[in-house]
């Protein structure tokens, strides 16, 4: 059992001890002005007590987020002047709302693979993924590279294939900067595994600054120390939408330019169509009101004051 109070519970007894205070001189109307202050404040409880037969919507599909987390991530030219990695986070939450019954995972990439989470139908657990994410910084003296991830993500997916009817999907996001000047490699071996999603760039040509934590233990601008001058000039990621575009055609999917959340919902839409749909059991708790146990007497309590109040007018 657990309770979701309408309004603080602090509030509601302030408001309760009035309704005491107010005292009528008939101790039968006392008795019953209390029984009504007692049932309106069981009903602002919200009391709830957990389902035993809780269905959920399920869908067919395996999706999967796989993340550049960079510092190049962190550059601040996304939708006009946010962090690309900030609007990473709010479209994918988008995508979790809009596919709601999938099975979710997130992998991560920077000096190496990591799976956050494995598929899983908890939303919750996959969003906190997603804001716990951490942008590596030293990648940019040393050079990054999307190669890192391909086995991670060729191995997940061919876990799943194992599934019956199930559809892979792949959200592959990324800014498609490399620069460790390594060759970037075809993706072409996932094409089979996956049944749709696209890969998702972020950044502009223009490129944008990246804010990190200095060593004083506030932000500053990132320096670019490969340059020959001095002071170095602050560091600028652009987007390579040639590397992001190869990808896409080595997957079998489409290619899409984020600037704002919009771009990517006629895609989204179109995948929770094809989805299949049915309801299932869930693992997850899911609790009902029973506040209406309480409204049923409120309510007769009130009917019968107001009748015995026109009584002695």
């Amino acid at each position: 059992m657990i309770t979701s109070p309408i309004i603080p519970i602090w509030l509601m007894g302030i408001i309760c001890i009035i309704l005491v205070i107010l005292k009528s001189k008939n101790i039968k109307t006392f008795i019953r002005q209390i029984i009504i202050v007692v049932l309106l404040f069981m009903i602002n409880l919200r009391i709830m007590i957990p389902s035993k037969d809780a269905k959920v919507l399920e869908t067919n599909l395996d999706v999967f987020f796989v993340i550049d987390n960079t510092i190049s991530m962190l550059a601040e030219d996304y939708n006009h002047n946010d962090q690309r990695i900030n609007g990473v986070i709010s479209d994918c939450e988008y995508i979790i709302e809009q596919l709601s019954g999938s099975n979710f995972s997130v992998i991560t990439f920077s000096n190496e693979s990591k799976v956050q989470t494995p598929p899983t139908k908890d939303n919750d657990m996959t969003i906190a993924a997603l804001k716990g994410m951490k942008v590596v910084d030293e990648l940019y003296a040393r050079g990054s590279s999307m190669n890192v991830v391909l086995e991670e993500l060729e191995n997940s997916l061919k876990k799943v294939s194992e599934k019956e009817d199930r559809n892979s999907i792949v959200f592959f996001i990324s800014d498609g900067e490399i620069t460790n000047e390594e060759k970037l490699k075809s993706f072409s071996s996932v094409k089979k595994y996956i049944t749709d999603g696209a890969v998702l760039g972020y950044g502009t040509a223009e490129g944008g600054k990246m804010k990190v934590e200095s060593i004083s233990g506030g932000k500053e601008y990132l320096e670019d120390n490969t340059s020959d001058t001095f002071p170095y000039p602050k560091a600028v990621s652009k987007i390579d939408e040639n590397n992001l575009k190869q990808i896409a055609d080595d997957m079998g999917i489409k290619y899409i330019h984020m600037t704002k959340q919009s771009d990517i919902e006629t895609k989204v839409e179109q995948i929770r169509k094809d989805a299949v749909k049915n309801l299932g059991n869930s693992d997850k708790k899911f609790y009902n009101d029973i506040y209406f146990i309480f409204v049923i007497p409120l309510l007769g309590m009130l009917i019968y004051e107001t009748i015995n109040y026109k009584k002695k007018l």
